[in-house]
């Protein structure tokens, strides 16, 4: 099955480059172009898109108010949206995940990178960039908790829910998770659902965010 993707940046030269890389990859195929935050939302839905790759700063319509129209809560027929980003940009990043972006990448990724997140993506997982994933989402818990508590678990998690969560906060992929712990894929995706329900959260992103807010993971 071939995954359509939507480009959404407001420079034709990283467009055109997005729209070179992705069209090298197999299996996948950028079936629209936009400008705009509005004008991505319109075409990701005419197309209908699998993956939307956002940036951030773009004109009428900015990336996070975009991302929430496509992936944010509420919404009755989502797109997943992957954030393109330069690292200068935390604050922006960090509302985009709140909005309901499904991972991040940095506008330097290479090909292999690229291809990883929006096949990622069109599978419910989230892809970060591994080179930065500790110190940004480290950056995101401390600016995004600071004057309330973390939410608590309806219940209580597991021993093996605890493991699980912190190789998704250290941007582990499920194949890589089920490696490490010496489990199965489904059994992976299994626990990750359990997390997601026990927390509240609408992804594997809010999951990690949720294991730096409340201190299990430490630079």
């Amino acid at each position: 099955m071939t995954i359509r993707v939507v480009v959404a940046d407001d420079q034709d030269l990283v467009r055109t480059g997005l729209r070179l890389i992705l069209g090298t990859l197999d299996g996948i195929e950028v079936v629209g172009e936009a400008g705009d935050g509005r004008e991505a939302v319109r075409v990701a839905r005419e197309q209908r898109a699998d993956v939307c790759l956002m940036d951030i700063r773009m004109p009428v319509l900015d990336g996070v108010e975009a991302t929430r129209l496509l992936a944010g809560p509420g919404v009755t027929d989502p797109v997943a949206v992957v954030v393109i980003t330069t690292f200068d940009l935390d604050e922006y990043v960090h509302g985009a995940l709140q909005a309901g972006a499904s991972g991040f990448l940095l506008k330097d990724a290479g090909p292999e990178l690229l291809g990883e997140a929006v096949r990622a993506a069109t599978r419910g997982d989230s892809l970060i960039s591994p080179s930065i994933t500790r110190r940004l989402l480290s950056s995101f818990a401390g600016t995004s908790s600071r004057g309330r508590q973390p939410v608590q678990p309806v219940d209580p998690l597991t021993e093996r829910e605890e493991q699980v969560l912190l190789t998704i906060a250290r941007g582990r992929t499920n194949a890589e998770i089920a490696d490490e712990l010496h489990i199965s894929l489904s059994t992976v995706k299994t626990h990750i659902g359990s997390l997601m329900t026990k927390l509240g959260a609408r992804n594997r992103v809010e999951v990690a965010m949720w294991a730096y807010e409340t201190g299990r993971v430490v630079d």
